[in-house]
């Protein structure tokens, strides 16, 4: 077990490099550059230096130093935020990101896993009716609609949480609950099919011809192998919560990750880009290897494949 996770790690580090060398691929493919923008006009000779100081036109040397700066997490300065370097950027955002990430997939799983269980067990019933329906308007509403009410509501109209900003506890519950409310909905409808496919099993009706108890039955017995493929969905999940939503944070003045990672794109800012890359792929390989441990724990069966 112990060599294959560090097989994996191995293989997760080769994944992280692959696409950071892809995303500076990309970067560089894209028309233009941080120094060409139309705000930022600068005299030929100035550009020349600053594309020299870089290494801009030899793309093996860039690309070799920002190698280099991802080992030693040092990207260079921001071409986007003035007098700030990437690295401390990508510091100063990510505990925010991290924060209302960690918080919205609290809020999904805690509150997906039980209603799609008790949906299940009450097919057909009035729960499973609401739930339904609350799944389907969740699905169909984008996030920045759900959001801008919910600020018309608890902030402006009822003034039980702030306008958007960060910095105490009373901003976190509306972008929270915001950020959680697709996972939310994924989590319920795979709760529900998995828990529906595990009651037709045949130790499930032993259960229930031995007379235990329904809620004995639903989360002693059928919750732990229904619950493996909510788990294969939390890796990506939670690694797309953690790095933020850009849409969430524009809605609610979030200072988070999403944002900056957008702002870089558009402004071809390299460092930047590169810099938020290695921490969303970080994060992902990370994650998905976390599942895979913990997936093998529940289920022995497929421990050999971890």
């Amino acid at each position: 077990m112990i060599a294959r996770i560090i097989r994996r790690l191995i293989l997760g580090l080769f994944t992280i490099l692959a696409v950071y060398a892809v995303t500076f691929l990309l970067v560089i493919s894209i028309p233009g550059n941080p120094l060409q923008q139309s705000e930022r006009s600068l005299p030929r000779e100035v550009e020349q230096a600053l594309r020299a100081r870089y290494d801009m036109d030899n793309n093996w040397r860039y690309f070799t130093q920002f190698l280099t700066g991802a080992i030693q997490l040092d990207f260079g300065p921001s071409f986007t935020y003035n007098d700030w370097t990437c690295t401390q950027i990508v510091a100063s955002a990510l505990p925010v990101s991290l924060l209302l990430g960690t918080l919205a997939m609290l809020l999904a799983v805690g509150i997906g896993v039980p209603l799609g269980a008790l949906s299940a067990a009450y097919r057909y019933g009035w729960l499973d009716s609401i739930v339904t329906t609350i799944v389907l308007l969740i699905v169909s509403l984008p996030t920045f609609v759900v959001g801008s009410v919910f600020l018309l509501l608890f902030a402006v109209k009822w003034n039980w949480c702030p306008i958007g900003g960060w910095g105490s506890l009373s901003h976190l519950p509306l972008p929270a609950l915001t950020l959680s409310l697709p996972f939310l909905a994924a989590i319920i409808r795979l709760t529900r099919a998995s828990m529906l496919d595990v009651f037709g099993s045949d130790y499930i009706r032993t259960a229930v011809a031995k007379g235990l108890r329904p809620s004995t039955v639903i989360w002693k017995h059928a919750m732990k192998p229904a619950f493996l493929p909510v788990l294969s969905y939390l890796g990506p999940a939670t690694a797309q919560a953690l790095t933020g939503s850009f849409v969430v944070e524009k809605v609610f003045g979030v200072p988070g990750l999403g944002q900056h990672f957008v702002n870089a794109a558009l402004n071809r800012d390299a460092g930047l880009v590169l810099g938020t890359t290695l921490v969303f792929s970080t994060i992902l390989v990370t994650l998905n290897l976390l599942v895979d441990v913990w997936y093998a724990w529940l289920d022995p069966r497929i421990a050999g494949a971890v």
